[in-house]
């Protein structure tokens, strides 16, 4: 990672998220900054990168739900600023995400339009699959969605 580092997202960043969700998500119905307070609320897993300057230049987020041992994780939002799009952010956003659904063997599902590419590639290079459509999913676009997932990681402690 050269130029922007991870760190968990604060609740001061909700008014930069929503400013991100804006601008890359026009035509549907981006997210407030109450939705990223809420997220934080709830105590989801949420990052943030930060440029040099501390500017937030990306953000994901993670629910893990259910009870050990059938946890499940849910990617609930992944995002870059365009301006900082193909230098690594977004997998590394991504990464760190599957590590903490990995820390406690969750399969992890996620939703990605159908015409997002670039997410597809980066998805199924980390073996996520394709499980379903889901019709009209984004709003007011009405653009569809594939549904995806990955089964939980086995643990270390599991294959010993």
């Amino acid at each position: 990672m050269t130029g922007f580092t991870l760190a968990a997202l604060r609740h001061k960043d909700a008014a930069r998220c929503a400013e991100l969700e804006r601008k890359l998500f026009p035509d549907d119905d981006p997210w407030r900054e109450r939705a990223f307070r809420s997220e934080l609320d709830n105590g989801h897993y949420y990052l943030g990168a930060y440029d040099e300057s501390g500017l937030l230049v990306g953000y994901a987020g993670l629910a893990i739900n259910g009870r050990a041992p059938d946890f499940e994780g849910s990617v609930q939002t992944i995002a870059v600023d365009s301006d900082w799009q193909g230098r690594g952010v977004g997998r590394a956003l991504f990464e760190a995400l599957l590590a903490r659904a990995d820390e406690v063997a969750a399969p992890v599902f996620l939703e990605v339009r159908t015409d997002n590419e670039r997410a597809i590639a980066l998805y199924r290079s980390h073996g996520f699959e394709q499980l379903g459509l889901r019709r009209r999913y984004y709003q007011p676009s009405g653009a569809d969605a594939y549904t995806m997932g990955r089964p939980a990681a086995v643990r270390q402690e599991e294959t010993s």
